[in-house]
């Protein structure tokens, strides 16, 4: 798109020379020239306190939003994941996985706590499930046909040379012995490992040795006395074990409607405080625009000859600036209308700062926007310094909150 400033008073035309072949043009209107003279005018004190004020309630609004985007995607990382916790609940253990979440588990302080004091429990009366199975084992190792398997088999010395072949997991009393003992975490958790490893002492026996072996005989006869003592403990085993599953699924569904209420409320606070920043922003802009004092004829027409030197892409986002504070303004068409003169101090003032950066992106000189050198004195330059400084900051912060507020 190129772009052309009709002057109606003093007739004059600009169009850049990198896009004079293109068709589209914009023509840009306003009232006639004034005396020339800097494009800011210089502020006294008072307006450098009020710019101080200012910029410090930009970095305490800064910091809330920051503070409630993260919060945001915390609230919907949950629910995102919240239809597949279930499914991902493992048969025991579950709790254990979520205590050591603890600090990142919001609103699940107390369940995990309540969860906490009933594994404790459960573990009690597990112990004392594996105390009275210590019995059986007693009276099995004590039976006289125990020995061949109170001890690793000696396949060595027995020269038993293909054992290892045939029998996967070798077991015997011993190891049984040494794991219950273990203090390292590596002994039994519960009464179905220790009875699985007793059972599997004798079916590796009657594997290994042929049914007319004495070994074979010796392990069968010790098999059924074992598992009808052990149908003895079977029930209150297969209790405690119902016992816990219910316990765990009560646990987890406790967490679950804690986090649920938790993080609920937060996205109740969270929308009432979003509420709150949108009308901070809105007296933000307020403020800018009360502060940002009307521009001069001077700059309305320099502003005018900046727009001419924008690439099409930033021609494009200058226009785009317009519209957000000018529904009606269009500028989809063959040839667009701009009227300086129509639009508000706010957008004028984004305008301007926009096209100053834009250009100096482009690599061009600052042009028709930059401070006029007849104001040589070093009080002047440092007050057109400050005065640049506050309209950038009101803008820019503007337009960053505003990009902030809406990607929550």
């Amino acid at each position: 798109m190129s772009t052309q400033w009709d002057h109606y008073d003093h007739a004059s035309t600009f169009r850049p020379s990198n896009s004079s072949s293109e068709n589209n043009a914009l023509r840009v209107t306003g009232r006639g020239r004034d005396k020339t003279g800097s494009l800011m005018d210089p502020i006294d004190a008072a307006q450098v306190d009020h710019i101080e004020g200012f910029k410090r309630s930009v970095d305490e609004i800064i910091t809330r939003v920051d503070k409630l985007e993260k919060q945001v995607v915390e609230v919907e990382q949950f629910y995102d994941s919240a239809g597949n916790a279930q499914g991902n609940n493992s048969k025991g253990g579950s709790v254990a996985k979520e205590k050591g979440r603890e600090k990142h588990l919001i609103g699940a302080k107390k369940p995990l706590q309540d969860a906490s004091r009933t594994e404790t429990a459960a573990a009690k009366r597990m112990q004392e499930l594996m105390r009275q199975f210590s019995t059986i084992l007693r009276q099995i190792t004590q039976h006289k046909w125990a020995w061949p398997f109170l001890d690793p088999v000696d396949v060595e010395g027995l020269g038993l040379h293909d054992y290892y072949e045939v029998i996967e997991k070798p077991m015997d009393f011993s190891t049984i012995k040494s794991k219950m003992e273990a203090k390292d975490g590596t002994g039994y958790k519960n009464v179905r490992e220790m009875y699985a490893d007793v059972r599997l002492i004798f079916k590796n026996a009657m594997k290994y040795n042929n049914e007319k072996h004495d070994v074979h005989v010796m392990a069968k006869t010790l098999l059924e006395k074992f598992e009808e003592k052990w149908l003895q403990l079977l029930p209150k085993v297969a209790e405690e074990e119902k016992r816990q599953l219910e316990e765990e699924a009560q646990a987890q569904l406790d967490i679950q409607l804690a986090q649920e209420t938790a993080y609920a409320n937060m996205a109740r606070d969270l929308g009432i405080e979003l509420f709150e920043v949108d009308k901070h922003l809105k007296s933000l802009k307020e403020m800018v625009i009360q502060n940002c004092r009307k521009l001069s004829i001077q700059e309305k027409k320099k502003l005018g000859r900046a727009l001419t030197k924008l690439s099409t892409e930033n021609l494009s986002r200058a226009l785009q600036i317009v519209a957000d504070n000018n529904p009606s303004f269009q500028f989809t068409g063959v040839e667009v209308d701009l009227d300086i003169d129509a639009q508000s101090d706010y957008t004028l003032w984004r305008l301007m700062l926009f096209v100053k950066d834009a250009l100096e992106v482009q690599g061009k000189n600052a042009g028709g926007i930059e401070v006029n050198h007849n104001d040589n004195t070093d009080d002047k330059k440092n007050n057109s310094k400050r005065k640049k400084e506050f309209c950038d900051s009101l803008a820019k912060t503007n337009l960053k909150k505003t990009r902030k507020l809406s990607t929550l």
